[in-house]
């Protein structure tokens, strides 16, 4: 039996973090005028910081010099660190562990895939850290999702080939990112959005120990 490389996303997949990011950005927006909502902060999953503050700004069809544009980077995640910040395993989400647990019982690969810049604090916080045998996020990466390089890295310190790899995320950025990078794709959402994903469950609660062991016999 070959050793599988299971890659998870984080927000989204291992916590909701989502809503932290929407109150952030939308403390953000209302300081220089923009009307922000849910619907455009689901845009943003998966997306870096950079690149969802220019859609913001696209949004409002706002222009900002370099200087207060980096401003409001370096606050929005000033204040989204102060909501993570009071983080705990009740943020986990739900059966989480217990795929976790799965996976290090049957001795596979896990990994962390991550556009988000602060992983490590979120999973120390929740007290996650220790389930992974190797964490990539966005310090380690130039290219964001649908690039596939954050899944190609967690893959290569894995050690394992990208056909051997089973990616769990909840944007379609990501979806087409580990899509194209050749890997199994579990979508964890609307199904209706994440149409390209090979598989789409509500949550973890609906991914049973028995479809994760067929995943690790598959050839």
């Amino acid at each position: 039996m070959t050793k599988k490389g299971f890659i998870f996303d984080l927000d989204g997949v291992i916590v909701d973090t989502a809503k932290y990011h929407f109150v952030a950005w939308k403390k953000l927006a209302k300081s220089i005028g923009i009307d922000f909502t849910e619907e455009q902060n689901e845009q943003l999953k998966g997306v870096s910081r950079v690149k969802s503050l220019e859609k913001i700004l696209e949004w409002g069809q706002k222009n900002l010099s370099k200087e207060d544009f980096n401003h409001l980077m370096t606050q929005k995640n000033k204040d989204y660190l102060s909501y993570i910040n009071q983080m705990d395993e009740n943020e986990i989400l739900p059966d989480v562990p217990k795929i976790l647990n799965y996976l290090i019982e049957e001795k596979q690969g896990i990994a962390l895939g991550s556009a988000s810049k602060n992983a490590v604090a979120i999973l120390e916080r929740v007290k996650l850290i220790d389930k992974f045998q190797a964490i990539i996020d966005g310090n380690g990466v130039t290219k964001g999702k649908p690039n596939p390089e954050v899944f190609l890295k967690a893959k290569e310190k894995l050690n394992i080939k990208p056909e051997d790899c089973i990616v769990f995320e909840d944007a379609i950025a990501g979806i087409q990112a580990a899509n194209s990078a050749n890997m199994t794709t579990i979508g964890i959402g609307d199904k209706d959005i994440l149409k390209e994903a090979d598989y789409v469950f509500k949550d973890f609660t609906q991914i049973s120990t028995e479809f994760i062991n067929e995943l690790i016999k598959k050839d």
